[in-house]
């Protein structure tokens, strides 16, 4: 609140008339010696009464004065005080102009992050789905892989064990022919290649003769055939073979005189193993 000075009313012509009045109304009673008309009643009452007035109308005017500039500077007040009102109510305004940009620059900031999450999880689907088939795709690869390099080591073992057969025959023929010189090198030959096919796994065996008949590595030329419970090998037609500790083929044998068996004659001079040996090995 701003503080205004209050004017000042000179008071001394006031006071001045006022004493001329009263002074007029002692001079008419001192003149009138105890008796008095109406006329000087009336001008010694008004004289006293203007006196009076004058008086206390500089202090009248004064206090209106005041009282004027009090409402004047609760007017003022008043009006700065609206005027604070109106300041703080453009402030707000001003704070909610704001706080809705700021709102909306949020919802915008959120929707753009939801449409990247969203983006992002559709990157993700399609990146896992692309990585399923092309795992599905390799797995196929593979197992086709697998299913080839199994059929080849198939065919290898085949290739290898009818080779090895045809070794066998060839020294199984030379043992007939009473050679020593043919007998050993072709024994020392058959024994190189058996160690050469040892290092991949694959070993053949040979069963002795009179050892007890094993159907379980032990085979006859004719599987049907009913072998009796005391049974011994006579002879092995076809090496039996395992591969990697498992058994491959089970040894093609014949059974000594009087045991059911039906033997098979090794030509010596034929280039073809017999039908035993010509048997393709089967994977157990």
């Amino acid at each position: 609140m701003t503080d205004r000075l209050t004017p000042k009313l000179p008071k001394w012509p006031f006071l001045l008339g006022d004493i001329l009045l009263v002074a007029v109304a002692v001079a008419i009673v001192f003149r009138g010696e105890g008796a008095f008309d109406t006329l000087e009643i009336a001008a010694c009452v008004v004289s006293v009464a203007l006196g009076a007035w004058f008086c206390v109308t500089p202090f009248l005017k004064e206090y209106r004065t005041a009282s004027q500039l009090a409402e004047n500077n609760g007017l003022a007040d008043t009006l700065t005080q609206i005027q604070n009102l109106e300041n703080v109510g453009a402030q707000i305004a001003t704070a909610t102009s704001q706080w809705q940009n700021v709102q909306e620059q949020s919802s915008r900031t959120a929707a753009a992050a939801k449409e990247i999450a969203e983006h992002i999880a559709a990157e993700s689907k399609s990146f896992s789905e692309f990585l399923q088939k092309a795992n599905e795709q390799e797995k196929n690869h593979l197992r086709l892989e697998v299913e080839k390099l199994r059929r080849a080591e198939g065919d290898w073992l085949q290739i290898v064990v009818r080779l090895l057969d045809h070794i066998y025959a060839l020294n199984v023929a030379a043992g007939h022919s009473g050679q020593p010189n043919l007998i050993e090198q072709l024994g020392n030959f058959q024994n190189a290649c058996r160690e050469v096919v040892r290092r991949v796994g694959l070993v053949p065996f040979v069963i002795k003769p009179g050892e007890a008949f094993d159907a379980k590595i032990h085979q006859l030329p004719d599987p049907e055939t009913n072998v009796a419970a005391n049974a011994q090998v006579a002879e092995t037609l076809a090496t039996g073979f395992t591969f990697q500790g498992q058994l491959l083929r089970p040894a093609i044998v014949n059974l000594q005189p009087g045991e059911p068996s039906a033997r098979a004659e090794i030509a010596p001079s034929s280039s073809k193993p017999a039908a035993p040996l010509a048997s393709e090995p089967t994977l157990l």
